[in-house]
């Protein structure tokens, strides 16, 4: 081997060995960045879309959650059994994956923003409505019709957000437990006062300002440049649709059922929680607004610091630590008498739940096909929501069925249906995979993946943390296979000595 081809190969491997100790050092200076250096970072743009989808997500919650707590009220007036009035949560949840189908294809179509104010637009319509049903037959038919428009909104709201915001920053989008905050307030505030139709009147006029604050949201640049090259390179949409359906069966249908488990502790602790309160433990309207208020600045903390942190823990391992915690804490959710205390278990156990949520955004559009980061999170998750769309109504017929003191047992019921939904959470994502950190802003799925890993984990196109993160997790990764290789090779090289030697050895034996 001559001299030339030696220094070739040691600045080869030297080049391969610095690489491999960029990727260790990088992972063991990694530091959290505190939440508010964060926002102090945005720019004009990503605040304007981060308080947008922040009011949009809590408004949305907020409409949502007003059934749940006029739940009893609503079975007054209509003279039906709390679980009949809970068909109505049902049916809103099991038309939210049509609403997330219907709108997440004009978002990846015609853009993010428009789509979006067209569909706050109709479900504060429908809202408005709502407080003038005459009968529970129309109740529900509106009911319906606001599962389609508040299934959309999650999703576009989501595709927008995460594609303006920094990596580090789309956790921070708590409106969700926010809206449910609020909803408890105006529960005491309105429903005591003016009946349960008032709420939902109220309720319906915010949206129109947050349609008019969505006018100064802009597009989203990362659809825009999509769109363009879609156009230049003359792609046929529909082919690419069943390029993703078809290449990606096996991860839309391991996200369907991780997020089945999400809304089944999610829904599972929430929707029938009020009427628990009210129904079984008798409290005051006073009483259980302050009980779900304390209960919900839980969530909302928690929500927040898992989210920020799984951005430095990993999502998966972040989802996991709060599902297992949140059903240590839910016998204090569910048995104590005294209030403060069953506040306190509460408080933990909506901190854990919304904490496992808090992931969720974020994990949802970095598994998702850049082309249809529209539709992907929104349509899975809705899907989940579809098969998850009867917990308040499961919960509420067991607990009429087996009573305790011959009251309905909600309380139980609901312990023992979580417990169940957070053991099968924990199973699907310990299975499955994560793309922490990836770079949203790839133009195309073929940019970001060469090579199909049927639970969403990609090999190609991850960002630096993400490739730091592998390396860390994974020593003989990649990385680790190039070593070896140059190692190989080095090991076939001849000493230039050793050669010499050989060379006169072999003149001696002749």
């Amino acid at each position: 081997m001559s001299s030339q081809d030696q220094e070739k190969k040691n600045k080869e491997r030297i080049e391969i060995e610095d690489a491999n100790q960029e990727v260790r050092d990088s992972s063991e200076v990694q530091k959290p960045v505190h939440p508010w250096k964060l926002l102090k970072s945005l720019n004009r743009t990503q605040y304007i879309t981060f308080i947008a989808a922040f009011l949009g997500w809590t408004l949305d919650a907020f409409d949502f959650f007003i059934v749940s707590f006029a739940l009893p009220y609503i079975a007054n007036e209509f003279n039906k059994k709390p679980s009949e009035i809970a068909s109505s949560i049902t049916v809103t949840l099991m038309l939210r994956p049509v609403g997330a189908l219907i709108f997440g294809q004009l978002a990846d179509r015609y853009g993010r923003k428009y789509p979006l104010m067209f569909d706050i637009l109709l479900y504060s319509v429908v809202e408005l409505a709502s407080g003038f049903s005459p009968n529970f037959e129309v109740f529900i038919i509106l009911r319906g019709i606001f599962g389609i428009a508040m299934g959309g909104e999650w999703g576009l709201g989501a595709a927008l957000a995460m594609e303006v915001l920094p990596p580090e920053a789309r956790i921070l989008q708590q409106g969700y437990a926010t809206g449910y905050l609020i909803a408890a307030v105006f529960y005491y505030i309105v429903i005591v006062n003016l009946g349960w139709r008032a709420m939902f009147w109220i309720g319906s006029f915010p949206a129109f300002i947050i349609i008019l604050f969505r006018f100064f949201v802009p597009e989203s640049p990362m659809w825009e440049r999509q769109h363009a090259n879609e156009k230049a390179s003359g792609k046929n949409w529909w082919t690419e649709v069943k390029s993703v359906f078809t290449c990606h069966w096996i991860r839309i249908i391991h996200t369907v059922c991780l997020m089945a488990c999400f809304n089944f502790i999610s829904h599972g602790t929430q929707d029938l929680y009020p009427t628990f309160l009210k129904t079984q433990l008798h409290l005051s309207a006073g009483e259980i607004t302050l009980t779900l208020v304390i209960a919900n600045i839980g969530a909302i903390i928690g929500g927040t610091l898992f989210g920020f942190y799984s951005q430095y823990w990993g999502r998966r391992r972040a989802i996991v630590i709060a599902a297992f915690l949140a059903g240590c804490f839910l016998p204090l959710f569910v048995l104590p008498r005294n209030r403060w205390v069953l506040s306190f278990g509460a408080f933990m156990v909506y901190f854990f739940v919304q904490g496992a949520w808090g992931v969720v955004p974020a994990h949802l559009n970095e598994l998702s096909p850049p082309d249809f980061r529209g539709t992907f999170p929104g349509l899975t998750y809705q899907l989940g929501n579809l098969i998850a769309a009867s917990s308040s109504q499961i919960e509420a017929s067991l607990g009429e069925k087996f009573p305790q003191n011959g009251e309905p047992d909600y309380g139980l019921t609901q312990a023992i249906f979580v417990a169940c939904a957070l053991v099968l959470l924990i199973f699907f994502v310990s299975i499955g995979k994560e793309a922490k950190g990836i770079d949203l802003s790839a133009e195309t799925f073929h940019e970001r993946e060469t090579d199909v890993d049927p639970t969403g984990e990609t090999q190609v196109g991850l960002s630096k943390e993400v490739q730091i993160e592998k390396a860390k997790a994974d020593p003989l990764g990649v990385t680790q296979v190039d070593l070896s290789e140059v190692q190989a090779e080095k090991a076939k090289e001849v000493d230039p000595k050793e050669e010499a030697l050989a060379i006169e050895k072999t003149h001696v034996d002749s």
